[in-house]
């Protein structure tokens, strides 16, 4: 018997183990628990009350050790456990949390990168895979969008600056420092104190700042969301297509069984063909 067949009963436990509704929830438990511990030690707490702290950030670490070590040895073969994206941001966290913190040099990344493994809970929670899959398939999108505001922002700061300088030189003296007053325009952070300033020397200033608040604030802002929400529907209707859930699933699941309908009726009109075939080349019978 070979190694592979020697361990395969124990990798199909630590599958089932993997695949166990209770052990993802008692994960998700435990990066809510090391939040919770990262977030105490900011405090200022005694030196009995830290070493328990440090202990239970010990016990963490060393679970999430075993758990990336479940989640590799139930895999048929290693290399298919660094084919997602996901698996390769859970490995190099918990690697990463292995950094020991006594290290006078190392302590600050260490513990930066131990606040990172709150980030574990987007990798085991699907719903919140699919918001951070399609915030990065918007981004090239987006971008557009970005640039086009910053050509906007331009404009309005190089006018603004032109217009507003002798006013306020705090606000308005060049147009860097305009672009930087027109983004606490568009946040609405007291922008009517701005305006109604401006308008003691231009009565009709405020169509400046209402047309820039309609681009920026309503427009661009709902080509954002827009965007957001078209590639988070594609994205919720590709994961309902790979897990045969909703009515892509079942789009999906008729698709694939059509395609093996045809290729089965395909075989059996092959078979009958060729037994015409030789039931026509055949020699007559004798009797």
């Amino acid at each position: 018997m070979n190694r592979q067949h020697l361990f395969e009963p124990i990798r199909i436990r630590l599958e089932r183990l993997r695949n166990n509704k209770v052990f993802e929830l008692l994960v998700i438990g435990i990066i809510v628990l090391s939040a919770l511990v990262i977030g105490a030690k900011t405090y200022n707490m005694s030196p009995e009350t830290a070493l328990i702290f440090s202990i239970f950030d010990t016990c963490i670490t060393v679970f999430f050790l075993l758990e990336i070590l479940v989640r590799l040895m139930s895999e048929d073969r290693l290399l298919h456990f660094f084919k997602k994206a996901w698996n390769i941001f859970d490995f190099i966290i918990v690697v990463a949390s292995l950094i020991p913190v006594q290290d006078s040099e190392m302590v600050l990344i260490a513990r930066l990168l131990r606040i990172f493994r709150v980030l574990r809970l987007v990798s085991m929670i699907p719903e919140l895979r699919l918001l951070v899959n399609a915030l990065f398939k918007a981004m090239p999108r987006m971008g557009y969008v970005v640039l086009l505001m910053f050509v906007i922002f331009y404009i309005y700061g190089a006018i603004g600056s032109f217009l507003f300088h002798n006013i306020n030189p705090v606000l308005w003296d060049n147009v860097s420092i305009s672009m930087l007053t027109l983004f606490r325009i568009s946040t609405f952070e007291d922008w009517t104190d701005i305006m109604y300033e401006t308008m003691t020397i231009y009565p009709l200033s405020w169509i400046y700042y209402l047309t820039f608040i309609f681009l920026t604030a309503f427009v661009f802002l709902n080509m954002m969301i827009g965007i957001i929400l078209n590639v988070l529907n594609k994205e919720h209707e590709d994961y309902n297509r790979e897990n045969n859930l909703g009515e892509a699933g079942e789009i999906h699941w008729l698709k694939e069984h059509t395609i093996t309908l045809e290729r089965k009726l395909d075989t059996i009109e092959q078979l009958l063909l060729a037994a015409l075939n030789e039931k026509s080349n055949a020699p007559p019978h004798r009797e």
